[in-house]
């Protein structure tokens, strides 16, 4: 039988509550959903502002954010910008509601047959 992990008295929480307060965002999930195609090659600030049409401004303001909680790196290469997205920041929030994924499912029939057995419920 599968245990239920509980991250809630975690470190983790902190870093998944972050990461999801970041994509909570339209704009940011804009942003993000757009760096996320471009892979490791990632895409210059200026192409991102392309792509969506938002001030420069206010792309910056929020690249600075990603920066801070880790979901994106940016390196200068030469006058350019290059923004890529950290994918293992997002899986390691993923794994969060995948690992939990079902857990009751497989220990609900398993109690209800032993509150039967005992004459406790249906």
């Amino acid at each position: 039988m599968r245990e239920v992990i509980d991250i809630y008295v975690s470190a983790e929480m902190q870093s998944v509550t972050a990461t999801m307060e970041m994509l909570g965002d339209e704009t940011r999930l804009s942003v993000y959903t757009t760096l996320v195609p471009a892979g490791r090659n990632g895409l210059t600030v200026g192409n991102i502002q392309e792509k969506l049409t938002i001030l420069a401004s206010t792309l910056s303001h929020h690249i600075s954010l990603f920066i801070h909680v880790g979901l994106v790196s940016l390196e200068r290469q030469g006058g350019k910008l290059i923004c890529r997205a950290n994918y293992r920041r997002v899986e390691g929030v993923s794994s969060v509601f995948k690992r939990n994924c079902c857990v009751e499912e497989v220990t609900l029939p398993a109690r209800r047959q032993q509150k039967r057995r005992y004459g406790r419920g249906p």
